[in-house]
Parts: C-alpha cells; structure tokens; sequence
C-alpha cells in the first residue's frame, strides 16, 4: 500500500480518536481503559506476526519498538485499571 495513504490514514484516526476521547465522560473512563488494554494485547500479536514476515533492518526496529511500547501500555492500563477497581470494594474486611 502506498505509504502516504498509510501515513493519511494515521493522522484521520488520529484526529478521531483525540474527539472520540476527549467526549468520554469519567464514569466510562475505567471500562474503556480495559477494553483498550485488550486492544494493545492485539497490538503485540500483530506485531510478533509481523516481525516474522519483515526482512529490512529500520522495520525490525520499528517493530520492535511498538511491541516495547504496547507491551508498557498494556501492563500499566491493568495495573492502573486494577487500582481504580480497589478503590470501590469495602474496607475492613
């Protein structure tokens, strides 16, 4: 695929996702953080496919990279999910 309808394609879901976002009110915050948890879970297997069908050293970097990064997202969105669903439960038991 042409990497400017790539590159146009990025910016688009960018832009709609800094609106779908900025629209969310707080009481959704934590449910969708999970479901985005999930989401960056899909990213790394996508990225481990990837990387096995990649021959140029720059996409193995880039790769490699955003398994890191999404790999970082997805343990910190449950850690911090996990924190938000302890502030809920009742204490003194």
């Amino acid at each position: 695929m042409n990497p400017l309808i790539l590159i146009a394609i990025f910016i688009a879901s960018s832009f709609a996702g800094y609106k779908l976002i900025t629209n969310v009110p707080s009481l959704l915050h934590t449910p969708l953080m999970s479901g985005m948890n999930a989401l960056s879970g899909i990213t790394v297997i996508g990225a481990i496919i990837a990387i096995a069908m990649v021959t140029g050293t720059g996409a193995r970097v880039l790769i490699y990279s955003a398994i890191t990064l999404a790999t970082v997202n997805m343990a910190a969105g449950y850690g911090v999910t996990h924190r938000m669903l302890n502030m809920f439960k009742k204490r003194g038991r």
